[in-house]
């Protein structure tokens, strides 16, 4: 393949800085300005020398030189260790493209690493997720996706499924040999309901690790005047909204993020929901409520000095579709409590029984952020999708339907699950994920 060339490291002024150059001619266009010939090179090897334009030297360096296929991208590969001055970097790539090769596409080098079967498609994603994770515990479950473990946890799906298209395959190109075990509708309807709670399994798993990896959208909603603005204070620990006794105060929807034990909340605090006839405090009102529609979770901000009026119950019947937490604010008002409510004071920063209640609706336990798991949309779609074939096969096989047409079904769920991995249709799957990533990865 030709040649690429990109810095691999931030391009801001520091100690050092790294510049990637992968492909067949990469040590033959690495030797063009180096101040030793590398191309009879067959081992991993570490060299120091010069980078020159023609009798100008550009910057001392340390060559880490692979030979294909033991480098991350399967390719001959070298890694150019400069100072790191923008301007000497950019110096050698632009002479390394002088010299033949080409600047490098985003995730090209990880896209090389996959079409050449060094990493599959899990693996791949994985390696854009432990970049852009904002948390320890979401660089470290990625780092278990990185390694292979949650690619392993689709194996004994593609091998259970494949078991039974062989087995239907064999029974209908040799149906004279009569030592074949039959596949028939059991065999079907057994490897569904062996398969399905396994697939809701890793459903629900990777249901909490995109949680992990990517928080939720919190929305903090209720009348005016009732605490969410001193609430979103509490729990950002500094003053983000304004607060005063002037009822409406906010208009708009102010955010904010935290991470609560390793679980990253984008906070919403929303204008307060009553009727009004003031045109700017409307637009925001219904600018709340398209926010609540698109939260992953709601929490209802009541007065727990003042009895639920109308305008409260309008604002718990927004919340009935979507996963939401009741509190009552301005505990600190009350003599008596009811203990089957949940109180809090985000006047006195009193929120702490709020913050277990979030947790707890979550459902993440400790394990949670040690297990592999399928944690994007696209796997997430996929194992659906696999799942809705092989009930598609049961029903078919339960229907009477001969294996032949019954095996259309169980080959669609095959190929989900082999699209998971990368292994169908790769190029075309590869083309849009890499996209995301940055330069030189």
């Amino acid at each position: 393949m030709e040649t690429i060339v990109a810095l691999a490291t931030a391009p801001i002024k520091s100690a050092l800085a790294i510049i990637r150059v992968s492909g067949d001619d990469a040590f033959a266009i690495v030797s063009k300005s180096f101040s030793k010939d590398i191309r009879e090179i067959k081992e991993r090897t570490l060299l120091f020398g010069n980078i020159v334009k023609g009798d100008k030297v550009i910057d001392e360096v340390v060559l880490a030189i692979y030979k294909g296929p033991k480098s991350f991208t399967g390719e001959d590969l070298v890694e150019i260790i400069c100072h790191g001055s923008v301007l000497i970097a950019n110096e050698i790539i632009e002479q390394l493209i002088a010299n033949g090769a080409r600047y490098a596409t985003n995730g090209e080098y990880s896209s090389r690493a996959f079409l050449n079967n060094k990493i599959d498609l899990i693996q791949a994603e994985a390696i854009n997720d432990v970049i852009n994770a904002t948390t320890k515990e979401a660089k470290e479950l990625s780092i278990l996706s990185l390694k292979g473990k949650t690619s392993e946890l689709i194996l004994p799906l593609k091998k259970r499924i494949t078991d039974v298209l062989s087995l239907i395959e064999v029974n209908i190109d040799y149906p004279e040999y009569e030592d074949i075990e039959v596949a028939n509708k059991e065999h079907v309807v057994s490897l569904v309901d062996e398969l399905v709670p396994q697939i809701d399994s890793l459903v629900e798993n990777g249901q909490k690790g995109l949680i992990i990896k990517e928080g939720i959208k919190v929305a903090l909603v209720g009348k005016p005047n009732v605490g969410k603005s001193s609430l979103l204070n509490a729990l950002l620990g500094e003053s983000k909204a304004i607060v005063t006794d002037i009822a409406g105060t906010t208009r708009d929807v102010v955010e904010g993020e935290i991470n609560l034990n390793g679980i990253v909340l984008h906070l919403l605090d929303t204008a307060g929901i009553r009727d009004s006839e003031d045109q700017i405090e409307l637009i925001g009102v219904n600018k709340t409520k398209k926010t609540i529609k698109n939260a992953d979770l709601a929490i209802v901000l009541l007065d727990a000095s003042k009895e639920l009026d109308k305008e409260d119950q309008e604002i718990l019947s927004l919340v009935e579709n979507i996963p939401h937490i009741i509190v009552y604010n301005k505990a600190d008002k009350l003599s008596n409590k009811d203990d089957n409510k949940l109180y809090i004071s985000a006047l006195n920063n009193d929120i702490t029984p709020l913050k277990d209640e979030i947790y707890k609706v979550l459902g993440i336990k400790e394990e949670s952020f040690k297990t592999p798991s399928l944690n994007n949309t696209r796997q997430l779609g996929l194992l659906q999708a696999a799942k809705e074939s092989l009930l598609k096969a049961k029903e078919d096989a339960e229907a009477g339907l001969p294996v032949d047409l019954i095996a259309v079904s169980l080959m669609d769920a095959y190929n989900f699950v082999l699209e998971i991995l990368g292994e169908y249709n790769q190029r075309d799957i590869s083309k849009e994920i890499f996209s995301r990533f940055c330069v030189g990865k």
